[in-house]
């Protein structure tokens, strides 16, 4: 093309496209077979291999040398003596490396690891978690560090109820905690269901927390009175699965499996846990109180009676909107004519596992306490309005179960104090007495 003197050279923008896409010569797409050669029954281990393909030229090797490859197949190894550069340099391996490295894969999107270690104590009914340290953590902030933190929850279960969460270690990839979180009211049934998910979270004053990644480790796995150390590598939490994926007819499976499974996750539910100690206090003297028994009557503060302790209650339901709760415990000992039994602990704010360390005292004598109930419920403070029943749980002669146990453990071990965890109901019959 001629351009006279004082013109400007015009070009057209095909042309100019053309001049961008093709830069130079077309460069050969390598195969992934290329990156896994295998030895021929001839070769040996300490052969050198070559990685380019038959027929692609010497200039695309990645050391720049004339390795050429035999007809014998795709990735056969360069024989001894054979001619035409033999082995790849060191150069090539090196690039060819960096070269797979470069790729995308699960390596270079690694989201680190988590060390901690667990410890179940079957004679507390407590699970003990120790988190340790993290290792190469996911960078999350603009400075590519992290403030990472670590949360626990036990599966299934509401969220808030049993969320426990270690402190903030501030622009750290590899923070170490060495802080131990406890679980209260821990079954041997919860330890053989429930999954504990151990997640990993960046903490941002301004912005939502950013998820790091997670571990769920199955309860069944932990010998109780045993430690057990754990070093995991974090991974994604498990995808939901989407129904307008499937079939119209998988879908309808789908959904009446999800409502099945809501069913039986409602009648699995927990209302809560309650610690409760019970201790029957024997008179002075016992044989005393025999006789006077004998003879119709006993006097006044000479009958003993029955030390009622709350400690503690634990993963309790949440009431309020705010998806915590006000709690404080009532107990009455059953029939109460007179309802005189009435004894109410205080009330502890915005906690679903709240503390209260409270006792309470009926004088009453072991004859008249056999035919007794005891009716223990827990309920949330509401201001202005109604208070909302939580749950509850009986012990008497009549009880089934832990509830039973722990009643007649009561009566028959006079001056010793009983200690045990009680799964709260969501009905108590003749228990919801106004306040």
């Amino acid at each position: 093309m001629t351009v006279r003197k004082g013109k400007k050279l015009a070009i057209s923008i095909q042309e100019h496209m053309a001049i961008d896409v093709c830069p130079g010569p077309i460069r050969p797409i390598r195969q992934i077979s290329a990156y896994f050669p295998r030895l021929s029954p001839t070769s040996t281990i300490t052969e050198p291999l070559s990685p380019n393909p038959a027929g692609f030229p010497s200039a695309l090797s990645p050391g720049g040398g004339a390795s050429v490859m035999g007809a014998g197949g795709l990735l056969s190894p360069i024989l001894p003596g054979a001619t035409g550069g033999g082995a790849l340099s060191m150069m090539g391996s090196v690039d060819t490396s960096a070269e797979i490295d470069s790729c995308d894969s699960d390596d270079s999107t690694s989201l680190g690891t988590l060390e901690f270690s667990l410890l179940y104590e079957r004679a507390t009914s407590s699970l003990h978690c120790t988190v340790i340290r993290g290792k190469g953590l996911k960078p999350m902030d603009f400075n590519g560090l992290a403030d990472p933190y670590v949360k626990l929850h036990l599966l299934p279960g509401a969220c808030k109820a049993n969320k426990l969460k270690t402190k903030t270690v501030r622009n750290s990839l590899n923070p170490t905690w060495n802080e131990t979180l406890t679980y209260h009211g821990i079954t041997e049934e919860d330890m053989y269901r429930k999954v504990l998910r151990v997640s990993v979270c960046d903490e941002d004053k301004l912005t939502h927390n950013e998820f790091i990644g997670e571990a769920r480790i199955p309860l069944r796995r932990v010998k109780p009175d045993q430690h057990k150390h754990y070093n995991v590598c974090l991974e994604h939490p498990p995808p939901l699965p989407s129904p307008t994926a499937m079939s119209t007819a998988l879908r309808g499976i789908s959904c009446y499996l999800r409502e099945w499974e809501n069913e039986m996750q409602r009648n699995l539910e927990e209302r809560g846990r309650l610690l409760l100690s019970l201790q029957f206090l024997p008179p002075p003297n016992e044989e005393e109180e025999d006789k006077e028994e004998k003879e119709g009557g006993a006097k006044e503060g000479s009958r003993g009676g029955l030390c009622v302790g709350v400690q503690r209650c634990a993963h309790l339901a949440a009431m309020d909107v705010n998806g915590f709760s006000d709690p404080y415990v009532k107990t009455y000992l059953k029939p109460d004519l007179h309802k005189k039994s009435k004894h109410k602990t205080a009330v502890m704010k915005k906690t679903l596992n709240p503390e209260f360390n409270e006792e309470f005292f009926y004088e009453i004598s072991l004859s008249e306490l056999s035919r007794k109930t005891l009716e223990v419920t827990v309920w949330d403070y509401d201001l202005g309005r109604s208070n909302d029943f939580i749950g509850g749980v009986s012990l008497s002669c009549h009880s089934q179960g832990s509830a039973l146990r722990h009643w007649v453990d009561c009566l028959n071990n006079k001056g010793k104090r009983v200690e045990r965890w009680h799964t709260l109901t969501n009905e108590l019959p003749g228990s919801t007495y106004p306040d």
